[in-house]
């Protein structure tokens, strides 16, 4: 029975391009387990956007002199493209600052609001008197008060992680002025989170899905006291407060963005006709949450407590499977520092599926890994081309060749045709269980394996060579290997969606794996829909079926060798 699969994504802050450490930490992660679902026959719903409302916006419009929503609109359309060129298959990618999402915003404070969730509360805030501003938690770096790192934020450290509160920052100074701020007061609503503190734990500590990091890093911050969280903020960008006499404050961007899964179901639910509550209630709805690991604690207790506050007809995260860090030169990738590989800019070099391929070989699913030109280089040259590659196109030109472009009639299998069938059959279903577990890297590490196989399927077969004094024996094992070839292609399809489409319609088939896309402009400026319609829903996970005296064409190379940067 096909199942609805929510597919959520992080909401990239629209102050700069996309990096590898994005892609590798949330976006293609998501996307690969999204494609996994479409071919498994499950109804998937991808949706994510731009985060048009944090303070990085704001101070990225200020160093070039720009309206906030500018900046906006810019990086919004450099990311569709990054998406498109990645093969990426958003459903939906808007922004936040949509008359849809701004409404489901405000209705959600309103009933919080109503409820008594939340709390007034005069505070001291930092204000610099140069700049004759109260300043957001961005608007402050200093040393954290938990790990003295001096890679501190207003409200978050780059190093440990952890959240606090602003004013707490050790040596604060001004991003603006590069003066110590003063400590002012202020006003602004708290959300009292204490309140669903006991019921999100035991949510957390019933979780069969989350990774140990992300259920270790919940239960320890859910162990330690909650204080109230300010969800308003004195700048001029932003989600209205809709509260009277409170008009030139904004909502905190934390509170927002996370709405933003839920605005976003709906403004989907409109342009396609389908009911968005589809994805978000009944035992049937699963809903995975893809984010890198510094925001974990948005995703396994703000949201949920979020959710329950507002509807308790609302499933709570399925699962939250969060990516570390993809580093470089042992560092962290930052938009803000300029140190990053950047997406647009590799994909100028290298092939989507290329990097796709090696991406997923390293992902950061339970520690930290490291991005390296030269191992793209090796496994795009040493696995993707030598292995997979190169086994598509020596067996597929042979048969096209000696067979006349015709899936060879096969005689009775012997043993080691059949063996190498329950590998197949065998390998299909672990690999499946290990897409279902969002461990995509051990699903690739297994699909190549397999692939191994096949090969040496082939070495002990030698099909090339029974052909001159047996073409019957030969047929019967090029039928084999193009069946177990067939049967790969779905398998890897997720990771490598151009060359398995390729693979497919040379093999002779005349629909599309994945549905085919249908952009749909939306409401609002700069606002884009990238629909992936599934044609049918079935499983294509399993032994291929096809039939000997099918036609398929002659084959071209799928994957292209890399050169190194030293090569003369």
């Amino acid at each position: 029975m096909s199942k609805k699969i929510g597919v959520f994504v992080a909401w990239p802050y629209a102050n700069g391009d996309l990096h590898l450490g994005h892609v590798a930490g949330a976006y293609l992660p998501a996307d690969i387990f999204a494609r996994y679902n479409r071919l498994k026959g499950n109804d998937v719903m991808m949706v994510s956007g731009s985060d048009a409302h944090g303070t990085p916006i704001t101070l990225k419009a200020k160093q070039e002199n720009k309206e906030p929503y500018d900046v906006v609109k810019h990086y919004h359309q450099r990311f569709i493209q990054g998406w498109q060129k990645l093969g990426i298959t958003f459903d939906l990618f808007t922004h936040t600052h949509t008359k849809n999402h701004i409404a489901q915003s405000q209705e959600i404070f309103n009933k919080l609001n109503d409820k008594g969730d939340f709390v007034i509360k005069a505070e001291e805030q930092f204000f610099d008197e140069e700049a004759k501003m109260f300043l957001p938690d961005r608007y402050v770096k200093g040393n954290c008060p938990n790990c003295d790192s001096d890679k501190a934020r207003g409200d978050q450290c780059e190093t440990c992680g952890k959240t606090y509160e602003t004013k707490t920052l050790k040596n604060p100074v001004s991003t603006i002025t590069g003066n110590k701020p003063i400590l002012k007061e202020t006003s602004h609503f708290y959300f009292k989170l204490e309140n669903y503190r006991e019921e999100i734990l035991e949510y957390v500590k019933q979780s069969k899905h989350f990774r140990a990091h992300v259920k270790n890093f919940s239960q320890v911050m859910l162990g330690e006291e909650i204080n109230p969280r300010p969800i308003t903020r004195d700048i001029d960008w932003g989600i209205p407060v809709p509260v009277e006499g409170w008009e030139e404050k904004v909502m905190y961007v934390w509170f927002d963005a996370v709405i933003g899964y839920l605005s976003a179901s709906k403004e989907y639910s409109k342009l396609t006709g389908k009911d968005w509550q589809d994805w978000w209630k009944g035992d049937d709805a699963k809903s995975y949450y893809f984010i890198g690991k510094d925001n974990i604690p948005f995703h396994t207790v703000i949201w949920p407590i979020e959710l329950l506050a507002y509807d308790r007809n609302l499933n709570l995260p399925y699962d939250v499977p969060a990516n570390q860090f993809l580093n470089i030169e042992g560092e962290k990738f930052s938009t803000s520092r300029g140190f990053a590989v950047w997406l647009l800019d590799i994909l100028e070099t290298v092939d989507s599926d290329a990097l796709r391929f090696y991406l997923c070989s390293i992902f950061p699913e339970t520690k930290d890994s490291n991005f390296s030109k030269e191992e793209l280089i090796a496994r795009n040259n040493g696995e993707l081309v030598a292995a997979w590659g190169n086994l598509v196109n020596r067996v597929l030109n042979f048969a096209h060749g000696r067979f006349d472009g015709k899936v060879p009639q096969p005689k009775v299998l012997d043993s080691v045709d059949n063996d190498l069938i329950t590998k197949l059959e065998t390998g299909v279903e672990e690999i499946c269980k290990l897409y279902e577990a969002v461990k995509l890297r051990d699903a690739l590490k297994e699909t190549l394996t397999l692939t191994r196989e096949i090969n040496k399927y082939l070495d002990t077969k030698a099909p090339w060579t029974q052909f001159k004094t047996d073409p019957e024996a030969s047929g019967t094992s090029v039928f084999v290997a193009i069946k177990a070839i067939d049967t790969l292609k779905n398998l890897y399809a997720p990771i490598l969606p151009e060359s398995s489409q390729k693979i497919h319609e040379i093999l002779g088939y005349a629909d599309q794996l994945f549905g085919k896309q249908v952009e749909k402009p939306g409401e609002d400026e700069s606002y884009t829909v990238l629909s992936y319609e599934q044609e049918n829903l079935v499983n294509r996970f399993k032994l291929s079926d096809i039939q000997p005296g099918t036609v398929f064409e002659k084959p071209t190379p799928l994957f292209k060798f890399l050169e190194g940067d030293d090569k003369e």
